[in-house]
């Protein structure tokens, strides 16, 4: 497969071509990251998102593929990086907190703060691959094609993981609705 443009300059050490391919990933890595579990208290998903940007770029001349390829390859990169400082943390038996500390609040949570909270705890009930595999197609927006290559599975894993993960939430969601409704 040949390089599109974008990377073939981001080989060549055009900065303005890894500032495009930073602008069409790096949010949704950020998120991405978040959504999975950490042993690690001491790394940040901004941590780890950073670590990915700088192993990208120091091995840039292995990847060959198109600007969207390299999406697949950035988070397989980052999951790799995200199982190596969860092995250290159980190495090390750190013992994060479970929670955040609680915030001062003002006038309220901010809607996006409530979002992501909401998304990450719903997909901390799911089994890993499918947590990864929604929390990379629904979440981040990567298609079945950039999931499969960063996850390291087929596109055909991809798909049924998605479905049951997505299955388990409805569920989830439809028995709390159910509580909630007997309780009023």
């Amino acid at each position: 497969m040949n390089d599109d443009e974008c990377v073939a300059r981001a080989k060549a050490g055009d900065p303005q071509a890894w500032r495009e391919l930073y602008r069409a990933h790096a949010g949704r890595l950020v998120v991405w990251l978040g959504t999975r579990p950490s042993d690690d208290a001491a790394i940040s998903s901004e941590d780890l998102a950073a670590e990915a940007w700088l192993t990208a770029a120091q091995k840039i001349h292995e990847f060959s593929g198109s600007s969207s390829d390299f999406a697949g390859w950035i988070f397989g990169i980052a999951r790799n990086l995200a199982s190596n400082s969860m092995r250290r943390s159980r190495r090390r038996g750190t013992d994060p907190t479970a929670e955040p500390p609680e915030r001062e609040r003002t006038d309220g949570p901010e809607p996006e703060l409530v979002a992501r909270d909401w998304v990450a705890h719903a997909l901390r009930n799911l089994p890993p691959r499918e947590r990864d595999v929604v929390a990379c197609v629904d979440v981040v927006g990567l298609d079945v094609e950039s999931t499969a290559r960063a996850l390291g599975i087929s596109p055909a894993a991809v798909r049924v993981a998605r479905h049951r993960g997505l299955r388990r939430l409805r569920d989830v969601e439809g028995q709390a609705r159910a509580v909630s409704s007997r309780s009023r």
